[in-house]
């Protein structure tokens, strides 16, 4: 994407057991706040820079399963709009189009070609 400013900002987790993730990767030496288990979003991140995200999955037909979603940071809520025009025009499903989050981002989701989430904010 020459035409725009986006790089990879963070890895998304959805979990079906907060706790149990958390858990896990406090052993592999990830730092959590004291509470995090009873938090809606939890993230940490490591000193490579890339954020690492846990959200509870609510959704009964992913319960058990891996799900991972991207994260890509744009320069500026333009960007995010124009990332969304070049990907779902090169044919790449757009999940949600671009809009004001409440939490104050520009946010969409589109799909890479085997159904991963992929999130385009600024």
């Amino acid at each position: 994407m020459n035409d725009i400013s986006i790089r990879m900002d963070a890895i998304g987790v959805g979990t079906s057991d907060l706790a149990a993730s958390l858990a896990f990767y406090r052993l592999l030496g990830l730092v959590f706040p004291d509470g995090a288990e009873q938090l809606p979003h939890v993230e940490t991140a490591p000193a490579d820079g890339i954020r690492l995200m846990f959200d509870p999955d609510g959704d009964a037909a992913d319960r058990g399963r891996g799900r991972i979603a991207l994260a890509f940071h744009c320069s500026d809520a333009a960007g995010v709009d124009a990332a969304y025009e070049k990907v779902t025009a090169a044919g790449h499903h757009g999940e949600s189009e671009p809009f004001d989050a409440p939490w104050g981002q520009r946010y969409a989701v589109v799909h890479d070609p085997d159904g991963n989430q992929v999130d385009l904010f600024a």
